[in-house]
């Protein structure tokens, strides 16, 4: 059995090759090569660029790939969903394609776009858009450097965020949210039922996931005198539940627990003077729930 699988080149490619090491894949991207090595015998990789990742997933040259929902719905690709995997190139969250104009246009919601043109990557999406709100404008598709458009090349502009901050940096106002996105593992409807290509994606999605669920988590593990577990549980957050064990000294036992990273430096000083020693912080790869 030979999985081929689509990673998505450009803007995601570093954060989908980094995601994977995190689950426990090494994947080997050479600037010469379309096809990039991977340390599973099981897996043949090939970079496709996100946006059409969907449409040969569907045609079945790809069993499976990771691309955004924008794109599945752009192409109105009949794939399977497999997993939705909430990371994008800089927040491992979410990102909207938003309807923006100048911030000097008049336009205050998209029934003032009768007529007018908008510019964008996503046409078939905008236009579904547009229709769904009864609306008649010209959707043009535009090759990048959308931002800069308006208001001499176009009226409007349907383009993707994830701050907004590069629309405000070209004076531009966001009027709505035509839709939210994440990536996706997808896969080809005839290679899902097949047991043996769906259960390798089955098991692909519990890692990944893991690896997300533990971003900007750390375990932080110590050793406590019993008469200061109290002060120690005390100091960490109430809403998780640490380990607790035995150690050969009937007087101490050890609590290991998972925290958010960004406490951590306010939480180990505090620690330490509620009596915990020995106090180990360690990173995460996966925290498979």
């Amino acid at each position: 059995m030979k999985l081929k699988l689509g990673i998505p080149k450009g803007s995601l490619e570093t954060a989908t090759v980094d995601l994977f090491r995190r689950a426990g894949f090494q994947i080997t991207v050479s600037s010469r090569s379309y096809f990039p090595a991977i340390d599973d015998p099981e897996i043949e990789c090939m970079l496709i660029r996100a946006q059409e990742m969907a449409r040969y997933v569907e045609d079945g040259i790809l069993d499976a790939g990771l691309t955004g929902r924008d794109w599945v719905e752009e192409n109105n690709a009949k794939v399977e969903t497999v997993a939705d995997l909430i990371y994008a190139k800089q927040s491992f969250g979410k990102v909207r394609w938003v309807l923006a104009v100048p911030e000097s246009s008049s336009v205050r919601s998209v029934k003032d776009l009768n007529g007018k043109i908008i510019a964008t990557e996503l046409v078939k999406a905008t236009e579904r858009y547009l229709a769904r709100n009864g609306v008649t404008a010209k959707v043009e598709f535009s090759w990048g450097a959308t931002e800069v458009k308006p208001p001499t090349l176009a009226d409007a502009i349907v383009e993707v965020t994830e701050t907004g901050s590069s629309l405000r940096a070209n004076n531009l106002r966001i009027v709505e949210t035509v839709l939210e996105s994440n990536t996706q593992l997808i896969a080809n409807v005839d290679s899902w039922k097949d047991a043996e290509k769906r259960r390798k994606l089955e098991d692909m999605k519990m890692l990944l996931q893991g690896a997300i669920n533990a971003l900007g988590k750390v375990g932080l593990m110590m050793n406590v005198e019993k008469t200061n577990l109290d002060r120690v549980l005390g100091v960490l957050p109430a809403l998780k539940r640490p380990t607790i064990s035995a150690l050969s000294d009937d007087g101490w036992i050890a609590v290991n627990t998972i925290l958010d990273e960004t406490t951590v430096r306010t939480i180990i000083p505090r620690l330490k003077e509620a009596g915990a020693q020995g106090i180990v912080e360690y990173p995460l790869n996966k925290i498979i729930m």
